[in-house]
């Protein structure tokens, strides 16, 4: 099924353009035990319903940024840059490949 996601740079475009890198988890403070580790890692909530999660757009602007999506119907409520506290940590600005020259 293909839906346009709003990319917060570049605007409405293919969900094809995107990289799907999960929805936002909470990471384990401290020392985690395995059990907790083990659930951060493999264990996701999977909401039947509106979601919060972290897309790349991979054929555009390269650019990390969260959307909320209802998980039925696809519908992108909100796509926003993330703040620097989102998630623990900010996400990369830069492109995920530097250019750099042939050799």
């Amino acid at each position: 099924m293909s839906f346009l996601l709003p990319c917060p740079n570049c605007g409405p475009r293919d969900v094809g353009e995107f990289a799907y890198a999960g929805e936002t988890t909470a990471r384990p403070q401290g020392s985690p035990s395995p059990r907790e580790l083990a659930s951060y890692i493999h264990f996701r909530r999977n909401t039947a319903g509106v979601q919060r999660e972290w897309w790349y757009h991979r054929f555009g602007c390269e650019l990390w940024f969260l959307a909320e999506r209802d998980t039925r119907t696809n519908e992108v409520l909100k796509t926003e840059l993330p703040s620097p506290d989102a998630a623990g940590t900010p996400a990369p600005r830069e492109p995920a490949i530097p250019d750099t020259p042939a050799v």
